[in-house]
Formats: C-alpha cells, structure tokens, sequence
C-alpha cells in the first residue's frame, strides 16, 4: 500500500481501562482498523493527562494504586477511508474525545517498496 499527499489523522483519547467485548478498547480499535484496511495504528500511553471530568491521571500511583493512564490510538490514512471507519468508532467508543486533522503524508514505506 502507497500513501502520498493529503491524508488524515485520526486521534482517539481513552483510558486504559476503557474496554471493548472484554478487552482493552485500544486493542480492539487496532484490530478494527486493520480489518478494515486502514494504512496502519499506533498506540500511545500517555504519563499524565486529564479530560472532560476534569480529573487529573498520573503516573504516579497514590497508596500504591495504579491510576488509569490516558491512551491515544492515531490512525493515518486518505480521508475517505477514515471516513469509512468512524462509524465503527461512535459504536466503539462510548466515552472519549476523536479529532481528526489534515495530514501530509511524506512517505509510506514498506520493506518491498
């Protein structure tokens, strides 16, 4: 697959706990979106981060309790294959924030390229 010039991003903020069909709702959206055919998905765990209740996440565990990290799955691809999966997004993700935004993509490269 060969992506050049205008794309989109695709960013999706959730909590680590957050789930789909019992797993975590990042790896669900990972594996929606390959099956899907978008270009490819990286995950990313974020160290600090708040959101639409205001509390703050740390990494820092308070009386040796974990706090749940905010993650942030990023998809690339042409807008209308994003377009294609947002409606697998709204059933996804119940709670979250998703932005998109113009991407120029410089290279997409394989191994066989």
């Amino acid at each position: 697959m060969r992506i050049e010039g205008e794309g989109q991003l695709l960013r999706i903020f959730i909590g680590e706990s957050d789930r789909w069909e019992g797993r975590p709702l990042y790896e669900a959206l990972v594996q929606q979106a390959r099956g899907e055919g978008l270009a490819g998905a990286t995950v990313l765990r974020g160290m600090m981060g708040y959101g639409a209740h205001s509390l703050i996440h740390s990494a820092r565990a308070v009386a040796g309790i974990p706090d749940e990290m905010p993650v942030v799955v990023e998809i690339v691809d042409k807008a209308d294959k994003i377009k294609r999966f947002l409606p697998s997004l709204d059933r996804m993700v119940r709670e979250g924030l998703i932005t998109l935004e113009k991407a120029t993509v410089i290279a997409y490269r394989t191994k066989d390229a």
